[in-house]
């Protein structure tokens, strides 16, 4: 009897007869189980923490829940909510998942806009997660950004990103001639509704990007040609990103710029001591925080460039509160769990090249729900609620946002 073969996402990865595999090849066979098993038992631990300590929480109960094995979400400025839910399901040879896209309303009531079982790319097996979704500047349109694995004839497994272009609906849109739009991450929209800008791997893995375009009318090709970047965050309202440009040899240090993506007009803000990841840009758009290494986040103001403040935070995802006064960081990389805290943004101080080092403000970190671990976290672009997803069922509850 041949064995079924088990073909499954996870923390972008796969599974296939009861082994992890990444890329084709199995962590077994490169001698680290024992780590792999020690992750299991810390991701095990988390979730009893998380089951022990929520039945004596005192914060108020959440505005609304979503019971579900949720992937990704993203909060709409009219207060809906688009998440992806995972979904197995067999075919004949294969287990697979493709996750549901679902959009729950204002008012609390929830709908299936699109059957992850039914999408399909050519006649290989698909699986595939949604890594994040964007909402494009009129409500209408959502970009599911998707992480995918292919597997060959061969039996070998090739992983790329992907973006699925929908209506609020779920009705596919065409992006060209394709309802895809291939080797596409970080994607976001222009204001007219029909471009889509996004990175493409210039230098793997996961190094530099280089910006592309596509639109409804089928136009694709380069912003920005021959240069490469390693992070950008857009700008809300605006057709302007914010990029941290890095030469494809790595030899010169990275630079803060400030892009125009019709007119493909530049003008560099600063030029940066070092880059680790991070870009987020502040609600009112004067401030930019990055890492400049595995502890530290600059924040440097964009109407001053000169003044900046540094604070050790540690490493994690973090995002501005409403008044930029503080961030609120999740001690972990992206896709794993880590408690939230509050982090005060440093006094932005003068400093001119060259001159004396840079002091270090090192804050006492403020939890918020009483030290919690959560997987996912997100604030409404109003900066009124939270949404947070817990370690193991993955649930959704969104929140007032803690002060």
């Amino acid at each position: 009897m041949r064995m079924r073969r088990r073909i499954l996402i996870h923390e972008h990865g796969l599974h296939e007869n009861g082994c992890v595999k990444m890329a084709g090849a199995s962590l077994l066979s490169r001698g680290i189980w024992v780590r792999w098993a020690a992750t299991a038992l810390v991701v095990c631990a988390s979730c009893c923490v998380y089951a022990t300590s929520s039945g004596g929480q005192d914060f108020d109960k959440p505005l609304s829940t979503i019971d579900e094995d949720i992937t990704a979400f993203a909060f709409a400025p009219d207060g809906r909510i688009v998440y992806a839910v995972n979904r197995p399901f067999k075919t004949k040879q294969y287990d697979l998942e493709h996750d549901d896209v679902w959009i729950q309303e204002a008012g609390g009531k929830k709908r299936r806009i699109f059957i992850g079982e039914k999408f399909q790319r050519g006649a290989a097996p698909f699986t595939y997660s949604v890594n994040s979704f964007r909402w494009s500047p009129n409500g209408h349109l959502i970009l599911a950004e998707l992480f995918t694995t292919t597997v060959d004839e061969s039996g070998k497994a090739t992983d790329a990103p992907m973006t699925l272009v929908l209506d609020e609906s779920g009705k596919e849109v065409k992006m060209g001639e394709d309802n895809v739009i291939k080797n596409a991450s970080k994607p976001t929209w222009l204001q007219d509704n029909a471009t889509v800008i996004y990175f493409t791997e210039a230098l793997k893995p996961k190094v530099l990007f280089s910006f592309h375009y596509t639109n409804r009318a089928g136009a694709p090709g380069l912003v920005f040609e021959g240069r490469t970047f390693l992070d950008a965050v857009p700008v809300p309202g605006s057709n302007t990103d914010y990029a941290v440009e890095r030469d494809r040899n790595m030899s010169g240090p990275p630079r803060l710029q400030k892009l125009e993506m019709l007119a493909q007009d530049d003008k560099e803000i600063a030029t940066l001591d070092s880059f680790e990841g991070g870009l987020a840009l502040s609600p009112s758009g004067s401030k930019i925080a990055y890492y400049i290494d595995k502890e530290v986040i600059e924040v440097r103001d964009l109407t001053a460039p000169s003044k900046f403040g540094r604070v050790r935070a540690g490493f994690g995802v973090f995002r501005w509160a409403p008044d930029e006064s503080r961030i609120l960081l999740k001690r972990s990389v992206e896709k794993k769990s880590g408690d939230l805290v509050w982090i005060p943004i440093p006094p932005l101080a003068e400093h001119r090249s060259g001159a004396a080092e840079v002091l270090v403000s090192q804050p006492t970190p403020e939890p918020i729900f009483r030290g919690l671990t959560f997987r996912e976290f997100a604030i409404s672009p109003d900066g009124k609620l939270i949404g947070v997803i817990a370690p193991g069922r993955r649930n959704l509850a969104v929140y007032p946002l803690p002060q």
